[in-house]
């Protein structure tokens, strides 16, 4: 006997509400629009309150640092209590050492949210855009993190406030990884890296199933929760790879070292 339409459909549909696949598309939903409302609400009242506090700029920059912080693993708690996701992170304690530059993969859009909710006074490489944007412009600016303009001159602002003592979140790619591809890492970390680092550190992030890449919008959410591990890797020191070399070949064998061991660690199980 022929099955019907309906029939054929039915394993999908029980299959998709056993993952509570409705419910985590409305919690998807929820965390998009909180985490536009918390950027409005830091700019709005968080930041400028903690900036009418007692202390010079560098304690104001620490203070929307750590506030920002907060609010990102609050909102992994929430993620995670709502059933969007698992997050795991192995190595924490390493990350947010003076001078250290904090180097990741980028498989989905918030995997900034992660890093920084770890690291409770970072800076950062973020893209130009969040500038303009009006959830994330005030955050961003009372952080002081850099905007990646591509020019020689946010190599050097990064690289001095590694020199400053800074820890320093950088994404090598510059977007996020397409599905499917092996990320490709441009030479501005390595650049970074040896303008200013004391230590180099990569975090190894995977995401499965893929979700909130490049080519998914936010409603295309996978059939079972997703699984967001973070690990930090071993420090890597940046000065081996510049002492006997100019500065062009010291940068593109840190940025091949970079490449490979990642390309590595990431087909790992």
């Amino acid at each position: 006997m022929q099955d019907t339409p309906m029939e054929l459909a039915a394993p999908g549909l029980s299959r998709r509400r056993g993952d509570a696949w409705a419910w985590r598309l409305v919690a998807t939903g929820l965390s998009f629009a909180l985490f536009g409302l918390g950027g409005l609400l830091l700019r709005a009242l968080v930041l400028p309150l903690l900036a009418c506090l007692p202390g010079d700029a560098l304690a104001r920059r620490r203070r929307a640092r750590a506030a920002i912080s907060r609010a990102f693993r609050l909102h992994v708690w929430f993620m995670q209590r709502s059933r969007v996701l698992d997050f795991r992170i192995e190595g924490a304690e390493r990350l947010g050492r003076p001078g250290q530059l904090v180097v990741a993969n980028h498989p989905s859009l918030i995997d900034v949210v992660f890093l920084i909710g770890r690291i409770r006074d970072a800076n950062c490489v973020v893209k130009q855009g969040l500038f303009r944007n009006p959830c994330t412009r005030g955050p961003v600016r009372a952080a002081r993190y850099i905007g990646n303009d591509g020019s020689l001159d946010m190599l050097e602002r990064a690289a001095a406030v590694l020199r400053e003592g800074q820890c320093l979140v950088v994404f090598p790619e510059g977007t996020r990884t397409a599905p499917g591809r092996a990320p490709v890492f441009h030479r501005g970390a390595a650049a970074i890296a040896l303008r200013g680092a004391r230590v180099v550190t990569p975090v190894f992030v995977t995401v499965a199933p893929t979700t909130l890449t490049k080519a998914e919008p936010w409603y295309r959410i996978p059939d079972r929760r997703v699984q967001v591990t973070l690990r930090v890797g071993e420090d890597i020191d940046p000065a081996r790879f510049g002492d006997d070399a100019p500065p062009p070949i010291a940068s593109r064998r840190l940025n091949d070292h970079l490449h490979q061991l990642f390309l590595r660690e990431l087909a790992t199980p």
